[in-house]
């Protein structure tokens, strides 16, 4: 996935992301949406190393390297942005204090679990950090991936063959060709990107994919 279509998937994100929300990012893509929240919004990023208020991400050669999100890249504060211990982090996460969790993953199932921590391959270095407790701890979790793996195959599955991070979490997939919506009804298709059609993406999705939801196809890459 390139920068650009990176920052589009972080774009439309921080475009769904309600006023008065807090809101955890976590490593990896999810960092990215910070840079794209709308000023006139008030919304409060949470980042699990004790991080509570608003930033983006620090210029080059503005960094402050005291001042960090989870993915330990640089930030630039906003005023009012407070700084904590990782304990009192995690008991925000833990005690449902978060309205909305941005998370990456290897696998997203159709009932919302999830799997983001390990491939389950034997040389794989697993990764459990903060996910778990986020993934139970927020009231609603949106995932940003890739809709294919390296070889080409749906990272958006009937069921996870990677070990799981937590069951039926999952609330929304941003993928750089959808916007999925999960719900007990089945997986709403709400927004296609570029030029993906809605028989394209069926067919490279092995889910049955409801799409009448769907709204006018992104310009986002």
């Amino acid at each position: 996935m390139d920068k650009e279509t990176r920052n589009a998937m972080a774009a439309r994100v921080a475009r769904d992301i309600p006023e008065g929300a807090y809101v955890n990012l976590g490593i990896g893509l999810p960092t990215l949406v910070a840079n794209h929240l709308p000023e006139d919004k008030d919304i409060f990023l949470h980042s699990e190393n004790g991080v509570l208020g608003r930033w983006v991400a620090a210029p080059a050669g503005e960094e402050d390297w005291d001042m960090i999100n989870a993915g330990k890249e640089p930030i630039k504060p906003a005023p009012g942005v407070v700084f904590f211990h990782h304990a009192d982090s995690f008991g925000m996460m833990r005690g449902g204090h978060l309205d909305i969790c941005v998370l990456g993953a290897f696998q997203v199932a159709a009932n919302g679990d999830l799997a983001n921590w390990h491939t389950g391959a034997p040389d794989a270095i697993p990764a459990v950090g903060g996910a778990m407790d986020l993934a139970i701890g927020a009231k609603r979790i949106y995932v940003m991936m890739d809709h294919l793996s390296k070889d080409g195959q749906s990272k958006f599955l009937s069921a996870c063959t990677y070990p799981l991070t937590g069951l039926g979490c999952v609330s929304r997939v941003y993928t750089d060709l959808a916007t999925l919506e999960l719900t007990e009804d089945g997986v709403k298709v709400l927004e296609l990107v570029g030029d993906i059609t809605a028989e394209r993406l069926q067919q490279l999705t092995p889910v049955p994919l409801d799409f009448s939801a769907l709204v006018l196809p992104s310009t986002a890459a």
